[in-house]
Order: structure tokens, then C-alpha cells, then sequence
């Protein structure tokens, strides 16, 4: 990158910090069951842990966020109950999982979802700094259960929100820490989803909320039948 570029970039990313206003994380319950009302099954257990989209910001209540989105795509695919609950902050990086967010899993879940990496890139931590903290996370997981999914950072390439030249840095900065976490996830035996690469509308206006940066009911709504679809193999064990 030369001076041109990086001068660009650095006010592009000062730009957007001033004027970019968030979405806050909404309202309603962090927990709940979705799927067939008879079942002989116990349902599912999900518990998710993460940033901002795992907190639901860009909707209006909790109940139209990514994770039970997900969960009511589970639950259809396996015609089971699926029990959920979100463990999410606003701006919280993967270090801020280890040490506040996973600590609050006090029990052994079916399936504990991972999704962190945007506010790593934001604040512009290393891949070397995002590895220990991946690694970290996932060996304190793993304890608790073997069906760990992670997801890679979302896509703020395609943020409206951001600069053309600060999009075209953090996509290359996105691509590294992406590398990162499917070496780290492929060492521990971990599922790795690569969202970052999926199309998932992400290039259009419907997908965000209005703050043009986290995703609406819509994107929520995409990504989750998405990623229902890419853990098709993966859900065949709960069965």
C-alpha cells in the first residue's frame, strides 16, 4: 500500500468512526425453544457466543436475530426442538469471548456456535494475536462439547457504511485472519464456516438494517437458511 492509499484508508476509518452510528443490541428474551410442539425428543441444545450478530444487533427484537433464525432452520431440518441461547455483546472481540463471554456457559450444550472476527479487523489486532485468541477459546471449549461450529468474520468488504478504500483493505485483512481460523479450527477438529466468502446477499441494500452496516431481518433471515444448508452433513449426528 503506498502513501496515497494508506492516507486514504486512515480517513476513510476516521470517517466511519465518527459517523457511523451502530445499531444497539435489542430488546426481548436471549433464550428460547422453537420447532415441533410434540416431540418424544428433548430438544436441541444451542448456545451461541460472540459479537454483535450473535446479540441480534439490526433487528428490533432478539427473537428475529441470526441465532434463532438459525435455530428455527435447525429445528425444521431435524423435525426436533431446538432450545436456544445467546451469549453476545456489541463490539466484542474473540479475547473478549474467552474471558467474559464463554465463562457465562455454565453447562455441556449440543452444539455451541463461535462468531467473532469483524471488531479483531476494526481494531486492527494481528493474525498472530487472532490465532492465540481462537485457539484459546476453542481449547477451553472443547471441554465442554465436541460440536463446535465457528464462523468466520462477516462481510464488511460490502458494508455500505465504509469507504471504497477502507472495504478493499479490510477485505485483504478479512482474508488473512480467515486462513488463520480454518488452520486453528482444522487442528482441533472443528467445523469452520467461511461465511465471509458465502453470498449472502451482502452486496445488497436489503441485507442491512439502518444503520447500512449490520444486517436486517432479511440478512439475518439468509445467512441462517445459508448456513442450515452448509451444516447439512454436519446436523446428520443429531439426528
Amino acid at each position: 500500500m503506498n502513501l496515497a492509499q494508506r492516507t486514504r484508508v486512515l480517513a476513510e476509518a476516521w470517517w466511519a468512526k465518527h459517523h457511523v452510528h451502530l445499531a444497539a443490541e435489542p430488546a426481548g428474551e436471549r433464550s428460547g425453544v422453537v420447532g415441533p410442539l410434540a416431540s418424544e425428543r428433548s430438544p436441541l441444545n444451542l448456545v451461541a457466543v460472540g459479537d454483535s450478530m450473535v446479540a441480534g444487533c439490526g433487528v428490533d427484537d432478539q427473537k428475529d436475530g441470526l441465532i434463532p433464525d438459525i435455530a428455527r432452520g435447525i429445528a425444521g431440518a431435524l423435525g426436533r426442538q431446538v432450545q436456544w441461547r445467546t451469549y453476545g455483546k456489541l463490539g466484542a472481540t474473540m479475547r473478549r469471548v474467552r474471558y467474559r463471554l464463554l465463562p457465562e456457559v455454565d453447562d455441556s450444550p449440543d452444539l455451541l456456535i463461535v462468531c467473532a472476527g469483524s471488531n479483531d479487523i476494526m481494531a486492527q489486532r494481528s493474525v498472530e494475536e487472532w490465532k492465540a485468541d481462537l485457539a484459546a477459546v476453542l481449547d477451553e471449549a472443547l471441554p465442554l462439547t465436541d460440536n463446535i461450529v465457528v464462523f468466520s468474520s462477516g462481510q464488511l468488504y460490502n458494508s455500505p457504511s465504509l469507504g471504497s478504500a477502507l472495504r478493499q483493505f479490510l477485505e485483504g485483512r478479512i482474508d488473512a485472519q480467515t486462513k488463520a481460523s480454518r488452520q486453528i479450527c482444522e487442528e482441533r477438529g472443528v467445523f469452520f464456516l467461511d461465511m465471509t466468502h458465502e453470498n449472502v446477499r451482502a452486496d445488497t441494500d436489503e441485507f442491512y438494517a439502518s444503520d447500512h452496516f449490520h444486517p436486517g431481518a432479511f440478512g439475518y433471515r439468509y445467512m441462517a437458511d445459508r448456513t442450515v444448508e452448509l451444516l447439512d452433513d454436519y446436523l446428520k449426528r443429531f439426528r
